[in-house]
């Protein structure tokens, strides 16, 4: 019997029209929410949306992936309905020097958004993962598109262990969060998503000056350990993370050297042995 929408009851469908009710509104961000059941990935739907010139504030939510994709082109996949997996459409007029803390600003208003309603300590790992403890939780995608930068995330809502992509991932679920409805924590995230977004272009990309680096350090489970970075072509930096920069590049001291990585320098980062 093929699949329905409603055949586990424990995982129900998200509501297009609710959803679109409470986020999509004059003078809001977000212009227009789309719920599919399944897709290869939001993200691509996304880039081809900009790329036929879709205006900023589209968001795509699926029930499902089967083309899902993490930083480097890394597979991610998860039982439909079981996570919350969407993208956003954004055309920041701020300088392009200072787009890099794009996807550190969705981080921490995910991590923010997660942490109030479920009541988990969520934490940043530089660039993109969200984390309660050493386990990932979610995952963010940044991708330049034109004119244009799309955004997607997957959350782990109720996955149970048997049904982890890897050992080190977790769920909202496994960790006994207060909140495991999808509905409010989407909304909730895409808000928050948007009260940064604000503030942030307002400011004119200066992450200083709008509270966002200050906001990121305090939940970053990176900055401040020493870490072991592993560069393209098999190279590898082991030093003290110190910080994040003005492009949102992660600074590490190591052999009495500072560099500053951009998250297209690296292949992982993992706290030192």
């Amino acid at each position: 019997m093929p699949d329905s929408r409603y055949s586990d009851l424990e995982r129900p469908p998200l509501s297009e029209a609710a959803l679109t009710r409470a986020l999509v509104r004059p003078g809001s961000l977000w212009t227009g929410l789309t719920v599919v059941d399944t897709t290869g990935s939001t993200n691509a739907d996304l880039a081809e949306a900009a790329r036929a010139g879709a205006a900023q504030g589209a968001v795509l939510v699926a029930e499902a992936q089967s083309a899902g994709r993490g930083r480097l082109g890394r597979t991610w996949a998860a039982p439909p309905r079981s996570g919350i997996t969407f993208s956003v459409l954004l055309t920041p007029s701020v300088p392009m020097a200072a787009q890099g803390w794009l996807s550190l600003l969705f981080g921490v208003a995910a991590a923010s958004a997660v942490r109030r309603l479920a009541e988990v300590d969520v934490r940043l790992k530089w660039p993109n993962d969200l984390l309660i403890g050493e386990r990932k939780l979610a995952g963010v995608l940044a991708e330049r598109v034109e004119h244009a930068v799309v955004i997607g995330m997957g959350l782990n809502v109720t996955l149970r262990r048997d049904e982890l992509p890897v050992e080190t991932a977790t769920s909202l679920a496994l960790e006994e969060a207060a909140c495991l409805d999808r509905d409010p924590l989407l909304r909730a995230v895409l808000r928050e998503i948007e009260t940064h977004y604000r503030e942030w272009e307002e400011a004119g990309g200066d992450a200083e000056a709008c509270g966002l680096r200050a906001a990121y350090l305090a939940a970053s489970a990176t900055v401040g350990r020493e870490v072991r970075v592993e560069l393209p072509g098999g190279q590898v930096l082991t030093g003290r993370a110190t910080g994040i920069d003005g492009a949102g590049h992660l600074l590490v001291e190591a052999g009495g050297r500072r560099h500053a990585l951009s998250a297209g320098d690296v292949v992982h980062v993992r706290p030192a042995a």
